[in-house]
Formats: structure tokens, C-alpha cells, sequence
């Protein structure tokens, strides 16, 4: 899994990253709240591990700005806050679990297993759906309105990476990683070709346009 652990007590964060990478994991580290939730941002985490006390923004807060942002990764909070009043704000927070300071690194790798497991089944649902528009997974199919969309390989992959991120911008940057990997030029215009592609196949028709372009920064699905 590809991890992330936001953690400023730098020796206790290598730590961490050292017994997960021992595990066969892949880890991002961040020292603060705003780095650590512009590192989360970039959706490509398995599963983040968050401390709450942190310099800058604290982890609740990096949780909830997640959960505003649409992100779903599982969020293990860490805190030295053994309080039931500290815990339900860190689960009201988006949090999906929390783990005590000091913690057993064996019960973190289980946790972090459990979540990963969530993940993997969330991903793994057959069908994904914003307002009308409909992707069979399993099938590889699409349809708006009840009206069948046929689609290459890589548009239908363009269109489930943006109904995953329904409603957050990603980047063309991201686009690229996600669908074509480093090899290609992050200043090709690739992205905007296939999105064109994408738009007259999905919104062409159709009164409202659900794929926008943030001018200077991406592209959205949805509102």
C-alpha cells in the first residue's frame, strides 16, 4: 500500500516509515498540518496516518478540510488525547480510526492493514454514479440518461479516475501520472485532447456539462 504519515516528532515519524517500508509498504512523510494536507491532496494514497497535534493546522482540521475536499483515504488519527470528548471529534472530524500514544507498532500495522482493506473494497465497488450519468466497472460500460456511451480504453479510464474525484479538481499533472505514468511530457497537451474526446461523448446533448475545466488548474466532474 501507498502510504502517508503526517507526524512532526521527526524521529518517531522514520520510525513508522521504517517499519512499514520493512512491511513492503511505500511511505510519504510531512512534518506539519498544511504539508501534510497538501501532500494527502494529491488522492493517491492508500491510507494516511495522521498525528493531531501538529504545527500549523492540527490534524482535525487537516481531516476535516479532507473530507470537505471530497477525499475518502482512510485517516488513522494518532494522538497522545485519550479523552472520549478528543477521540468523537477526531471520528466527527472524518477520521475513520484513531490509535493511542504510545502505540504497539504491531497494533498500527494492523490498523493500517484493516483500513487498507476498506479501501481496496470501496475501489473495488461495481458502479460508480454522479447526478445521471453511470459507469459499470465491471462491465467497462457508461451511460447518461440511460443512453449508452462507447468509449476507448483510456477515455473510460479518464472518466473513472474524474467520477472517483467527483467534484475536486485534479490536475492535468495528475491526470497524466494516473493515466500514462512519467513517461509523457507534463507539458503535453495529452489531457486536454482526451478530455475533449471525453466531452462530446459525455456531455454533447445534454443541457447541463458535467465536466468543467478550473481554468489554470484542471479539470472537475460534477459540482
Amino acid at each position: 500500500m501507498y502510504v502517508l504519515v503526517v507526524e512532526d516528532e521527526r524521529r518517531l515519524a522514520q520510525l513508522v516509515r521504517r517499519v512499514l517500508e520493512e512491511e513492503g509498504h511505500t511511505v510519504d512523510t510531512a512534518h506539519d498540518g498544511d504539508e501534510g494536507l497538501t501532500m494527502a491532496l494529491d488522492a493517491s494514497h492508500d491510507v494516511i496516518v495522521l498525528d493531531v497535534m501538529l504545527p500549523g493546522r492540527d490534524g482535525i482540521s487537516v481531516c476535516r478540510e479532507l473530507r470537505q475536499q471530497k477525499l475518502d483515504t482512510p485517516v488513522l488519527l494518532l494522538t497522545a488525547l485519550d479523552g472520549v470528548e478528543d477521540r468523537v471529534r477526531g471520528l466527527d472530524a472524518g477520521a475513520d480510526d484513531y490509535l493511542p500514544k504510545p502505540f504497539a507498532f504491531q497494533e498500527l500495522l494492523a490498523r493500517i492493514r484493516a483500513l487498507g482493506r476498506r479501501r481496496v473494497q470501496a475501489r473495488e465497488a461495481s458502479e460508480l454514479k454522479v447526478e445521471d450519468l453511470v459507469l459499470d466497472l465491471r462491465r467497462r460500460r457508461a451511460q447518461r440518461a440511460e443512453r449508452m456511451i462507447e468509449l476507448s480504453p483510456k477515455e473510460f479510464s479518464l472518466l473513472e479516475y474524474l467520477m472517483r474525484n467527483d467534484g475536486r479538481v485534479v490536475t492535468r499533472t495528475q491526470i497524466l501520472d494516473h493515466l500514462w505514468g512519467y513517461d509523457y511530457d507534463s507539458e503535453s497537451n495529452l489531457v486536454d485532447v482526451y478530455v475533449a474526446y471525453l466531452r462530446r461523448k459525455v456531455d454533447k446533448g445534454h443541457k447541463r456539462s458535467l465536466i468543467r475545466t478550473v481554468r489554470g488548474v484542471g479539470y472537475a466532474l460534477g459540482d
